[in-house]
């Protein structure tokens, strides 16, 4: 395929395959029933969002029932970002062999069965497994949601408003989250933000084989399950060892960990490229466009969920918000995301790709330098300000990034072209929460004051801001309030470094995505 049949947004009259569309005989309009199909299908990208939301404004309330170490609480948020990051290849492959649908419809099983798992947990240790578990089932939804849309939408106009509305329910899972999980964490116990996703599971479950049409690979090959193993093991070493390494320095074990994933890594790859059939078609890399979308989308989820994470806790536990207020703070950058994912179709069409990116990731940085507005007694307004510029950025790189990625692989390998866009997405998400966390863990520590504290209230004030927060509130009096004075301004120091490598990190993606779409004359 050459790269002139990539820029599927850019050239609006025409389809994935380069011609005109209404004059490609295999390309039929979308009828009705394939947009209540659609809407099924984004039932699965809604909850999912819900899910990772609601997560984040649970965590003091999570620290509260559970007590979980720092290092615990780091594996509650991402151990489900790694495990669907290391599965995503092999479930995109698996859909288009075994049927995209069927495999939406296992996935939205497993995710309901772990989900009543996670709400009932009992130690920090089950909720990582329940949350483990959580990623096994939903790496086989997303990458079947954009396979789906792909075979389903096959002019090229269609599916960008398709994947546009796909990823505005993205960005509305993720605006509603804080008000669902802040109403649920006001009203009921922490696992009750687990249990929203039953029904919505039990609705795909039903719907999903009344409007969704099956779709696979005609001639999927053999099924290579060395080259599964592979990559799972290259992806969740090398992510391990990041984490590890961010968290608690360079240590032989995450070091060596890394290294072997490495290694695996080449073995996988090198195993690709002598398939005739391989697992991950890496030609597809050696396409610009391609490689900006995966590249673009995985730095503004580093970035945004880095935020998610530090900004719920900053909101709630150094300013002093309910779940439900701090909800509602979060409320406009998640709209102004589904506003931007919404509109992204037509954005790119005006500028070109070439601009709406770099255009939308430079917006991003600048809502990240905003956050440094904030202070420990007051900073709402420049968290709001903040938020609504990322949600905007990012809300126009989900569907520009994704419609490339989609639109740039054939039909018949849609799911699969899908789960390394995915990928990148999870493995953002996963990198944002351990490196940015751990950075802004690691500069807490080292502001926070505790030489007026026992060592056993000591441990605790060090190991996350909500432990020092209540060593503060038990203590009371002047020694609790220098605590917690304390505590919050280290807190917001670390805030504010996380936030500048977060602004530098979006606009080097900014600079390379002008590199590579330019070389792709997107």
């Amino acid at each position: 395929m050459s790269t002139a049949a990539i820029p599927v947004i850019t050239s609006p009259n025409r389809n994935a395959t380069g011609t005109p569309d209404g004059h490609d005989p295999d390309a039929a309009p979308a009828t009705t029933r394939t947009w209540l199909g659609l809407g099924v299908l984004v039932l699965a990208v809604f909850i999912i969002c819900i899910d990772a939301t609601v997560l984040d404004l649970a965590i003091p309330a999570i620290s509260n029932a559970l007590a979980p170490t720092s290092t615990q609480l780091l594996w509650i948020i991402d151990v489900y970002s790694f495990i669907v990051a290391g599965l995503l290849v092999t479930m995109g492959t698996l859909g288009d062999r075994i049927g995209r649908r069927k495999l939406l419809l296992i996935g939205a099983a497993g995710f309901g069965a772990a989900s009543a798992l996670a709400a009932w947990s009992t130690s920090a240790e089950m909720l990582i497994l329940a949350r483990a578990l959580l990623g096994v089932a939903g790496a086989t939804l997303m990458p079947s949601t954009l396979g789906l849309i792909r075979s389903m939408f096959p002019i090229a106009r269609q599916r960008t408003t398709a994947i546009g509305i796909w990823a505005a329910m993205s960005g509305a899972g993720t605006a509603m989250g804080p008000l669902v999980g802040g109403w649920l964490l006001e009203h009921f116990w922490w696992g009750s933000v687990f249990v929203v996703n039953l029904p919505v599971m039990a609705a795909l479950l039903v719907l999903g084989p009344i409007f969704i049409v099956e779709s696979r690979n005609p001639n999927p090959g053999r099924f290579d399950l060395l080259s599964s193993v592979l990559s799972i093991v290259a992806i969740v070493g090398v992510v391990y060892a990041i984490k590890e390494c961010a968290a608690h320095g360079i240590e032989a074990v995450p070091v060596a960990v890394g290294l072997v994933g490495l290694v695996v890594g080449w073995w996988f790859v090198r195993r690709q490229r002598r398939l005739d059939e391989p697992m991950l078609d890496l030609q597809l890399f050696r396409l610009p466009a391609f490689s900006a979308g995966v590249l673009t989308n995985l730095l503004s989820m580093f970035a945004f969920a880095g935020i998610i994470f530090f900004g719920s806790q900053y909101l709630q536990t150094v300013l002093g918000f309910g779940p439900l207020g701090a909800g509602f703070l979060m409320l406009p950058g998640m709209a102004a995301s589904i506003v931007a994912s919404l509109t992204a179709g037509s954005l790119a069409r005006r500028l070109g790709v070439g601009v709406a990116i770099p255009l939308a990731l430079v917006t991003a940085a600048a809502g990240a330098l905003v956050l440094l507005l904030t202070g420990v007694h007051s900073g709402e307004t420049a968290f709001l300000i903040g938020y609504v510029l990322l949600g905007s950025g990012v809300g126009v790189i989900t569907t520009i990034t994704s419609d490339l990625v989609v639109g740039t692989a054939p039909a018949h390998r849609a799911s699969n072209a899908s789960g390394v866009s995915e990928m990148g997405y999870e493995l953002g998400i996963a990198l944002g929460v351990a490196v940015l966390g751990s950075v802004l863990m690691g500069l807490y520590r080292q502001a926070l004051d505790v030489s007026m504290l026992d060592p056993e209230q000591a441990a605790a004030a060090r190991e996350t801001v909500s432990g020092a927060m209540h060593v503060a509130s038990e203590d009371g009096g002047a020694l609790g309030a220098a605590l917690h004075e304390s505590a919050a301004s280290a807190f917001v120091g670390g805030m504010h470094a996380a936030s500048i490598a977060t602004a530098v990190t979006l606009v080097v993606a900014a600079v390379v995505s002008v590199v590579l779409l330019r070389r792709g004359r997107v």
